[in-house]
């Protein structure tokens, strides 16, 4: 057991360290000796875990969904809206979010299969809204699939701005906000959308309570 926890450490710091490379010098010129100073690992300790820097750079992409948790809600779109704050808050320090995010959007090499992220984000909204639906929460009118892509898309957008405009995405919750505000009048049953909390200050008040009780990292609750 404990060679198994050691295990899960020393991946966990290659993802971390890999992550941060990523996120400073893009895909392209990253590398792995780059990693291994981060990781302080030996180099066989990280080819046990991971066979290339492709295989890396797609492991990072995929902790970024699966980093993602928030805790059940009565209404499941402020379950939505609180996964997106929590991200967005995320976005201005941790690692493993800022790295997925640069692979995610970055023009470059070929090599890497981008689209997968994509798909699992999508993925991840689409649930929700599945949810929210079953529960009533959405408009009839409402194209879920449609609406996932629609989220995925503007928030890579949104993440891109705010990217340009300030330090590590300092005013992306506040951009976030204020595309909640306008889009999801035309998604939630105005009984709902009255009672959804997408204040800015959100997603660093929810990833604080996340730390304390220790669901900082793994599945979404609602998954």
């Amino acid at each position: 057991m404990a060679q198994q926890d050691r295990a899960i450490r020393t991946r966990r710091a290659i993802l971390e360290a890999a992550a941060s490379v990523f996120d400073e010098f893009g895909y392209d010129r990253a590398t792995i000796a780059q990693v291994l100073e981060r990781a302080g690992v030996t180099k066989g300790a990280l080819y046990f875990h991971f066979a290339s820097k492709e295989q890396l750079a797609l492991a990072v992409l995929q902790e970024q969904v699966v980093d993602i948790m928030v805790e059940p809600q009565q209404i499941k779109l402020q379950e939505f809206v609180d996964a997106g704050h929590v991200l967005a808050y995320r976005l201005r320090s941790d690692p493993i979010q800022r790295g997925a995010a640069r692979l995610a959007v970055e023009q470059g090499s070929n090599h890497l299969d981008r689209k997968q992220s994509m798909l699992a984000w999508t993925g991840f909204v689409e649930g929700l809204l599945n949810e929210a639906r079953d529960r009533g929460e959405i408009l009839d009118s409402v194209v879920v699939h449609d609406s996932a892509e629609l989220f995925v898309g503007a928030f890579a957008g949104l993440q891109l701005m705010s990217n340009a405009f300030t330090h590590q995405a300092a005013d992306l919750s506040y951009r976030l906000t204020v595309f909640f505000e306008h889009t999801l009048p035309s998604i939630a049953v105005p009984a709902v959308l009255a009672k959804l909390r997408m204040n800015p200050e959100r997603g660093e008040q929810l990833n604080a309570e996340l730390q304390r009780k220790g669901m900082s990292v793994g599945v979404s609750a609602s998954t």
